[in-house]
């Protein structure tokens, strides 16, 4: 696939906050190949997909890029935001909303940072899966994920070599999905996002600390 004079801008604007050219390198590869009609989209076959004649290479290159390189996702989040949110704007009196979720993501084995037995909105099961807590600014043009935080169940908070092996920072405690959620409100709120509406579903909204907690910075509604 060629990428497109757009998406090449696009892609030039976010990797300016990687820093090294290895690094921005990475990301194009790595954006490239989620772009591709794919099944399984994991480093391995993005490797084969992308560069078939160099798969080894490559795919060493993309690992070390998804898992070792030391960059900020929320940097990168960042120059999304700056990118795109202009884009996004809506008419004067129209609702913003701030969308907050979670995702689940079907895991097999047991090494994965947060898999466990848990509720899996894409299975609409309890599955051996990681869950994300997310939060989204929605206009009537468009929405943009602009947090996105991987839920730690308790059964790891409470395993200290099992996260310090699967590279979790020791600082890192255990939050309930909802205090996830209202931690990500707050940074939102006061990094000056739009948003003047906070929508969620009932694993959130049945919640009163965090409904009570959310409505002083916008309004909480229930999906």
């Amino acid at each position: 696939m060629e990428l497109t004079e757009e998406f090449g801008r696009y892609l030039g604007h976010i990797s300016e906050c990687l820093g090294r050219s290895e690094r921005k390198v990475g990301l194009r590869d790595y954006c490239r190949g989620l772009m591709l009609p794919l099944q399984r989209k994991s480093i391995e076959p993005l490797a084969a997909a992308i560069d078939p004649y160099h798969v080894p290479a490559l795919h060493q290159s993309l690992h070390h890029f998804v898992a070792d390189s030391p960059w900020s996702d929320e940097a990168v989040l960042g120059a999304v935001h700056s990118w795109v949110l202009p884009k996004m704007a809506a008419e004067p009196q129209a609702l913003v909303f701030l969308i907050a979720d979670d995702s689940g993501m079907p895991k097999q084995g047991t090494h994965s940072v947060g898999v466990a037995r848990q509720y899996c909105g894409q299975l609409g099961k309890t599955e051996n899966c990681q869950v994300a807590v997310s939060l989204s600014i929605a206009t009537p043009q468009a929405s943009l994920p602009i947090k996105y935080r991987l839920y730690l169940p308790e059964s790891w908070t409470l395993d200290p070599i099992r996260c310090h092996t699967a590279g979790v920072p020791a600082e890192v405690k255990f939050a309930t999905k909802p205090q996830i959620s209202l931690a990500q409100i707050r940074q939102a709120k006061q990094a000056g996002m739009p948003g003047n509406v906070v929508a969620a579903d009932s694993a959130y909204g049945d919640d009163t600390d965090y409904r009570e907690q959310a409505r002083p910075a916008v309004d909480a509604v229930p999906l």
